[in-house]
């Protein structure tokens, strides 16, 4: 998400180097207007400064109307994405990737994650083919659902790090997530994709609004009421369906 602001120091006449989980490095390497990407615990190359990344926005003096937001600035590797096209095979309906957990170490994560059960209206809707990218701990609810639909593809114990990821969401209609890392890369990718909230959710979601000035392509799914998250599914699917889902 703050990644964009190590593009926007260099136009200030830095030379920047990322340094970041390894997870990230295969992925960020490709972001035009930095200097290269370094895996943490890594030796740095020689610096004069060191500042976390997510204080970029107050040392560039950011506000919320001066978020740089361009319509995409992440980009998946051609030769990923083509190889990823040819093991999805023919296209079939509408083709969602769907993740629906977060971290369980982060301190909000039971507030924030559906779970696979609440994300069962997706599944079974007429008309679409919804692919697993789940990674970690949210993995488990795989076996604790019992039978999924014959329309639903688990790709999550195939992909290595987010460069699959950014990889198959290039060959997606539409990603739905809930608040986490996933679909914070799907905005930086420019794809279509709708992050589902819980009542309270971080700050920077704001307190209202379907839209938000961080990602053009994202649209926002409310929880109206604490710890509900079938009326934000029903809201959801009903707008898949218009869609012609």
């Amino acid at each position: 998400m703050f990644a964009r602001y190590a593009a926007l120091l260099q136009t200030h006449g830095a030379r920047v180097f990322l340094d970041c989980n390894g997870q990230l490095v295969r992925l960020l390497s490709s972001m035009p207007g930095i200097a290269g990407v370094v895996p943490r615990y890594d030796p740095p190359p020689p610096h004069d400064v060191h500042v976390a990344l997510a204080s970029l926005p107050h040392i560039l003096r950011a506000t919320l109307y001066t978020i740089p937001a361009p319509f995409a600035y992440l980009r998946a590797e051609p030769d990923l994405v083509e190889n990823w096209r040819a093991r999805l095979g023919p296209k079939i309906g509408l083709r969602v990737g769907l993740v629906w957990a977060g971290n369980p170490e982060f301190k909000g994560d039971g507030l924030r994650s559906p779970g696979l059960a609440a994300f069962r209206p997706l599944l079974d809707l007429p008309g679409v083919s919804v692919f697993g990218l789940q990674k970690g701990a949210g993995r488990r609810d795989l076996d604790r659902c019992g039978p999924l639909p014959a329309g639903f593809v688990d790709l999550g114990a195939d992909i290595a790090d987010f460069a699959d990821t950014a990889a198959i969401m290039e060959n997606l209609d539409l990603i739905v997530s809930s608040c986490t890392g996933p679909a914070h890369l799907a905005g930086a990718l420019g794809r279509p994709v709708w992050t589902v909230l819980p009542f309270a959710p971080d700050w920077r979601w704001l307190e209202h609004g379907v839209c938000t000035p961080w990602y053009p392509t994202m649209r926002l799914f409310r929880q109206e009421r604490r710890g509900d998250w079938s009326a934000v599914m029903s809201r959801l699917c009903a707008v898949l369906e218009g869609l012609g889902g």
